[in-house]
Parts: C-alpha cells; structure tokens; sequence
C-alpha cells in the first residue's frame, strides 16, 4: 500500500532527509519519501502492517523534528 501525506511545519531540507532516512529503517517499510519543496511524504509498506508502520514513522519524525506534523 502507498499513501501520500502532508507534512506541516517542516523547517529544512537537512531534517527531511533525516526523517526520510530514519523511517526507510523502520522495519515494514518498502519505500519512503519526503520532500522538503512540496511538505509531502510518500510512504509504501506492507499492506497488513502499515497502520503499525505509519505509527512508527510519526515517532520517528517527531524525535527529529518535535514541531512537523503528518497530517492523516
């Protein structure tokens, strides 16, 4: 399953790449991408794990940058 998210308060390029980084980690997840230009993160994972998959991904964000939000 892939779904399209937009991101809010996402400050720089630096920490989008590192929420990217971050979340290809996450175990589950096929493919992810985040873009700094248009506040939008794509993310492919398992179809059965990807509500688990997608909670991780917040996580993983929110330690890198506490004030971005994925919109759901």
């Amino acid at each position: 399953m892939k779904k399209t998210y937009k991101l809010e308060d996402l400050d720089c390029a630096n920490c989008a790449a590192k929420m990217e980084r971050a979340i290809a980690k996450i175990d589950g997840v096929r493919a992810v991408s985040i873009s700094f230009m248009t506040q939008r993160m794509a993310l492919e994972a398992e179809d059965d794990r990807f509500e688990d998959v997608l909670q991780k991904a917040i996580k993983a964000c929110r330690k890198i940058e506490p004030d971005c939000r994925i919109l759901l």
